[in-house]
């Protein structure tokens, strides 16, 4: 999976980019992350990427000319791959989200600075609007090396165990069912003993009633939209129940 990041502070992203997971995915082709800096694509003589607002106000807004430039640039005028405005205004980066931009083979990122970027690149050059939750960061770059990390994850070969992503939190709909590693106990505190029996059903039915019990406790909402057994909807019942019980 390919990676255009367009920035003006390409010098953040190496120190996580070159680290475990991610620098050995790069390492074996199965993605490729390049850093594009704004400013290069500037024609005055300082660079300048932002100017002040018309009609007044505080801040800076990015300018268009440089930000057309780089990015028609490196893509083309019409890529046939998403263009993405990291943006507090976008749509809220889910699982759900990061399993759809999966499935393409290359994704453009364009990391927002000072107050936003000029609402022409909004209309007529950006194809898609992330964001990460509802907060104010001071620019994009974070969020891009989120989606990043998402991503690569899903990328077939970049986890040792091609099955890790398919059980984390989300990607199921639920939250992830309590793990355990040796020591056996610890200060009293034991492994629960059906990990330890090497029944394989019995471990795989007892995953998947604590991820139900984790969801409904911590994040109930996530119910609604998840895929349920007629089994998990009776393990919720009883949970239900027993919360009920004086």
């Amino acid at each position: 999976m390919e990676f255009d990041v367009f920035t003006l502070l390409p010098e953040v992203f190496p120190a996580y980019l070159e680290s475990s997971i991610l620098q050995r995915a790069h390492s074996r082709g199965l993605i490729n992350v390049r850093l594009h800096n704004i400013r290069d694509w500037a024609t005055d003589k300082h660079h300048t990427t932002d100017d002040v607002p018309y009609g007044g106000g505080g801040g800076m807004v990015m300018k268009t000319t440089p930000i057309f430039a780089a990015v028609e640039s490196v893509v083309g005028p019409q890529p046939n791959f998403p263009v993405i405005l990291l943006t507090p205004q976008g749509r809220v980066f889910t699982q759900q989200v990061a399993m759809e931009l999966a499935a393409c083979s290359r994704l453009a990122l364009l990391c927002g600075r000072y107050e936003g970027v000029d609402e022409r690149i909004r209309e007529h050059l950006v194809t898609d609007e992330i964001s990460i939750g509802d907060y104010v960061l001071t620019g994009g770059e974070l969020p891009a090396l989120i989606l990043i990390d998402a991503l690569a994850r899903l990328v077939p070969g970049v986890l040792g165990d091609p099955d890790g992503a398919c059980d984390d939190s989300h990607a199921s709909g639920l939250l992830e069912y309590p793990h355990y590693t040796r020591p056996p106990e610890f200060r009293g505190w034991k492994v629960p003993d059906v990990l330890l029996s090497g029944d394989h059903a019995k471990v795989a039915a007892w995953r998947r009633e604590q991820a139900l019990q984790r969801t409904l406790q911590r994040r109930p909402d996530l119910l609604a939209t998840a895929s349920l057994s007629e089994r998990d909807r009776e393990h919720l019942e009883r949970l239900h129940k027993e919360s009920k019980k004086p």
